[in-house]
């Protein structure tokens, strides 16, 4: 089974390395495909120096998602997964631990745990989000799998579509959504952390991120038939104080 993994890229010099190594070092086959948006601090450079054996792309886009969709387009592997360039997998053995979920031809999606990590101390872990619990009624409540520990069959992205360019933030929301709670992918969750995660992304910056994240979460619930409000979309934030004093079940 190949494993065809895409990060985005864009002025990420600073970060990529840790996220490139992650997946040289991976006892599974992978294709790993770089979707730069035209860096100018350096970002190829590490890039063709780490990952001479990646697939890589460089030019303008539309941002992150669209450099995904780019990304998805070009995979040839069995299953896909997204790794942001800021983020990193705990060891070596975490594709393979993803292809025997997936060995099961009933399975069409995956999802397990993350941590994340002060980016000045990758060792010090800050919050732990488990995908334990998750199930597609959650979609109401604004929760979903840890996105970057998500792996999905490369045909469900043909039968489902890829990744909506006109979320500015939420659009890996409304795509868990729609592949979860509108077409009930059958999923396996795996109790295990998977990925490294530096804090401060796009969706945690400030009060203004939060607000649009939060309206394109009650926008992708609408558009995948999910009832909800606002009241039990921001419900979510009492339930991620338990994240920051939770720890996961091993050492990661």
């Amino acid at each position: 089974m190949k494993i065809s993994i895409v990060t985005a890229t864009y002025n990420s010099a600073a970060t990529i390395a840790d996220c490139l190594e992650s997946v040289a070092i991976q006892t599974q086959p992978v294709e790993h495909i770089i979707v730069d948006g035209a860096s100018g601090d350096g970002t190829l450079g590490i890039v063709r120096r780490l990952a001479p054996q990646a697939r890589i792309v460089s030019e303008p886009d539309n941002g992150i998602y669209d450099a995904m969709n780019k990304g998805i387009r070009l995979a040839t592997g069995d299953v896909v997964g997204l790794l942001n360039s800021d983020d990193f997998y705990v060891d070596g053995r975490v594709l393979e631990k993803v292809a025997a979920v997936f060995a099961d031809p009933a399975v069409d999606a995956m999802f397990a745990d993350l941590v994340y990590v002060r980016p000045d101390n990758l060792e010090r872990v800050v919050r732990y989000y488990s995908g334990a619990g998750f199930t597609p009624e959650k979609f109401a409540w604004g929760w979903m799998p840890p996105h970057p520990t998500f792996f999905v069959r490369r045909q469900a992205y043909e039968r489902c579509g890829l990744f909506r360019t006109d979320y500015r933030i939420a659009a890996d929301y409304e795509l868990t959504a729609r592949f979860l709670a509108r077409y009930r992918l059958r999923y396996v969750y795996l109790p295990e952390v998977l990925v490294r995660m530096r804090t401060g992304g796009l969706s945690t910056r400030g009060l203004k991120s939060n607000w649009i994240l939060n309206r394109e979460i009650l926008r992708a619930c609408a558009e995948n038939g999910i009832k909800t409000n606002m009241l039990m979309v921001y419900a979510k934030y009492f339930s991620k104080i338990f994240q920051l004093v939770s720890r996961p079940p091993c050492k990661c």
